[in-house]
């Protein structure tokens, strides 16, 4: 059975589209198996993998609106081992859509079942917020990756999402767990992001992963053609960083 990993955090620009993409296409280059799940309407992961954002016939949307299976939408990417379900601006009206069924918040976890028996790891890139969709993904998941900042506002909205967190676990899925804290745009020329770096150490210990995402002018030019960092620039600090980071993930699991 493939773990399911949500990246989330409600605070926009903290690079959790970035590490949704890069962490998948990573763990698919250390040979495994690998889903990623768009969950954003915004469907920057989709385009961040050459993917047209919008091709509203095969998308998630179709999958929690019920009109389509899992199997049925998932497309293979260009990235070594990696599948994609895209996500389209069509998933935006799905809360309004649910808003009347039951058990809404579980419309994801019924579905992805299907499917999860296929793949090592399952990625689901989650919206800049803490609604419905969100809801969805951290009820279906194993374990919740956090990224955050390496910015003045870092631990901003860190409690709320925390809060988030322990009422899921309380209401929905007592076994999610958090799978790390993932420190991103480090900046080793600045004060500010080494103070950050051992403010959240100090505050949450263990939770936090031993690797760091540095600032990297490749990472943010990769989307931009359609291409996960390793694919687009094989030696940069991008690549280094996220082949890391998914090293770290496979020995901790």
């Amino acid at each position: 059975m493939g773990k399911i990993i949500s990246i989330a955090n409600q605070k926009g620009g903290v690079g959790k589209t970035t590490t949704s993409v890069n962490l998948a296409a990573s763990l698919g280059v250390l040979e495994k198996k690998v889903l990623l799940i768009d969950a954003d309407p915004q469907a920057n992961a989709s385009s961040g993998l050459g993917f047209d954002p919008n091709n509203k016939d095969l998308s998630l949307y179709q999958v929690l609106s019920g009109t389509k299976s899992f199997s049925e939408v998932i497309k293979k990417s260009k990235s070594p081992n990696l599948d994609i379900i895209q996500s389209s601006i069509d998933l935006v009206g799905i809360e309004i859509e649910l808003v009347d069924q039951k058990a809404r918040e579980y419309r994801l976890k019924e579905k992805i079942n299907e499917v999860r028996s296929l793949y090592d790891f399952i990625i689901i890139d989650c919206a800049p917020s803490l609604g419905l969709i969100t809801l969805n993904a951290l009820t279906s998941s194993d374990s919740v990756l956090i990224p955050i900042q390496c910015e003045y506002f870092a631990l901003e909205g860190l409690g709320k999402l925390l809060n988030t967190i322990k009422s899921v676990q309380k209401v929905h899925n007592e076994e999610l767990d958090i799978e790390g804290i993932l420190l991103t745009m480090f900046d080793s020329r600045l004060r500010l992001s080494n103070q950050v770096v051992e403010e959240v150490k100090k505050h949450f210990g263990d939770i936090v992963f031993k690797t760091i995402i540095q600032r990297n002018i490749k990472l943010g030019e990769a989307p931009g053609f359609g291409k996960d960092i390793i694919t687009y620039d094989v030696s940069s600090k991008g690549t280094k960083n996220y082949l890391s980071l998914a090293d770290e993930i496979i020995n901790k699991n």
